[in-house]
């Protein structure tokens, strides 16, 4: 059964569009209440961003839920990591974030953590669903659920991400900038860091509901690089509005992505003999990643897009790190998603114990020129499928021997394949990616 709601990143949309409605929260809460008491006692995690529409879904949520019987605890803005987290600590049956991510104050959506901090399982959502297509009932008035607030839970979450370093550990002497776009990190990112000893310059940390990603934060770097040269700081780091994604600047403004941290991540725990198995990356993972891992003899495997499919990977590998070039970062030795301040400590972590500044400890890493070129195609059946376009594919992966790869893909929203065709000789690169998408083109029309 194919699922009508659930993506594979919770349920978006835009805000005031079905299902992104406060009518469809006050059902989804209901429905999602009823499926968690079928496992016994139901408390039941709350946990948004910071954009404004937060605060009204946040109500209807509650509503449902209540009226479901489950119990609510209110967190109030909170990084999504932390509901992961807080979850667990709480033993609540699930956790729910309002956020939309990386998105516009514009959008909203909502992503839920199983009572172990993980990803709800299919069938869980699957039975979420169909409730939600059935007529809605209130409990007994003897067992409407109750509504709290958790006032201390930023503090315990600075508590649980400083714990990710070991005891006694100092960043006295590092001056960081910070640019938390107006979103969720936006209270508990500079205390982490400050706490540790590091000098914290922070910037878009004032939102008003309407700010969040608003030129700033992880998708938006030009700030945060200007910012570190000016403050002739150390390093910058830049959060998304729900504070799981994380990019980097080094001192000379060069931006440092995902795939550069977690390189760094995994080459320090595996020179320290912590980091058991290889590391999952996905199909967009530059090519110079792989190879940097390999000469480490690390293993490396790549999943689909999104963060849902590395940690299925990682869970079936019992492997420990993984992640996205867009920042999204997994470390399983510490925490059961994608934190970005957990992942961010410990890029810190690798830097303070080779003794080295993030410019330099990156060129350890040397990413491959990649090419993307978009092709059009109209109704019908799709040109990946055509004899032409598969033979070409392999003649250039088989001409590249190894140190090249080609990845044609359709894309999930557009009449669009995307031609992507990576490897070490810029030029080479290109007239191969020009060849394929010149073929697709054909084969279209």
């Amino acid at each position: 059964m194919s699922k009508k709601y659930f993506g594979t990143d919770g349920i978006r949309g835009r805000v005031g569009e079905y299902p992104i409605t406060p009518d469809f929260m006050l059902k989804l809460g209901w429905a999602a209440g009823m499926a968690f008491r079928k496992m016994g006692a139901c408390k039941v995690l709350v946990g948004k961003d910071t954009r404004i529409s937060g605060y009204m879904f946040e109500s209807a949520l509650e509503a449902g839920l209540t009226s479901a019987g489950a119990d609510v605890m209110l967190l109030g803005p909170m990084p999504t990591p932390a509901i992961a987290y807080l979850a667990r600590t709480f033993q609540a049956e699930a956790g729910i974030v309002i956020s939309a991510s990386h998105n516009p104050h514009d959008d909203n959506g909502i992503k839920f953590f199983s009572g172990k901090g993980t990803k709800l399982p299919d069938e869980l959502e699957l039975m979420i669903e169909e409730l939600l297509d059935t007529p809605m009932t209130v409990v007994e008035s003897s067992k409407i659920g109750k509504v709290s607030r958790i006032n201390d839970a930023s503090g315990r979450y600075i508590e649980f991400c400083k714990s990710s370093v070991p005891t006694g550990t100092s960043f006295a002497g590092l001056k960081i900038v910070i640019d938390c776009a107006h979103g969720a990190t936006y209270k508990v990112a500079p205390s982490v860091f400050r706490e540790l000893g590091a000098e914290v310059v922070v910037l878009s940390a004032q939102p008003n509901g309407l700010n969040i990603n608003d030129n700033c934060g992880s998708t938006h770097m030009g700030q945060l690089q200007a910012a570190v040269l000016a403050e002739h700081a150390d390093l910058g780091i830049a959060f998304d509005g729900d504070g799981d994604r994380v990019l980097m600047v080094d001192h000379t403004g060069a931006i440092v992505d995902g795939d550069e941290l977690l390189f760094i991540i995994a080459r320090d725990l595996h020179g320290r003999g912590k980091l058991q198995g290889g590391v999952v990356g996905t199909l967009m993972s530059n090519l110079g990643l792989e190879l940097a891992l390999a000469e480490l003899s690390i293993p490396f495997i790549r999943a689909n897009v999104g963060d849902r499919y590395v940690i299925a990977e990682l869970l079936e590998r019992n492997w420990l790190v993984g992640g996205e070039n867009s920042g999204h970062i997994v470390c399983f030795n510490h925490t059961t998603t994608g934190d970005a301040i957990i992942a961010a400590l410990q890029v810190l972590m690798a830097l303070k114990s080779r003794n080295e500044g993030l410019a330099q400890t990156r060129q350890a890493l040397r990413k491959c020129p990649q090419v993307l070129i978009n092709v059009r195609f109209g109704g019908g059946e799709s040109p990946l499928e055509h004899p032409a376009v598969k033979e070409a594919s392999a003649r250039v992966t088989q001409a590249m021997a190894g140190r090249g790869r080609v990845l044609l893909r359709k894309s999930g929203t557009e009449p669009l394949v995307r031609v992507m065709v990576e490897g070490e000789d810029e030029t080479q690169v290109r007239t191969y990616a020009e060849e394929l998408a010149k073929l697709v083109s054909e084969v279209s029309a």
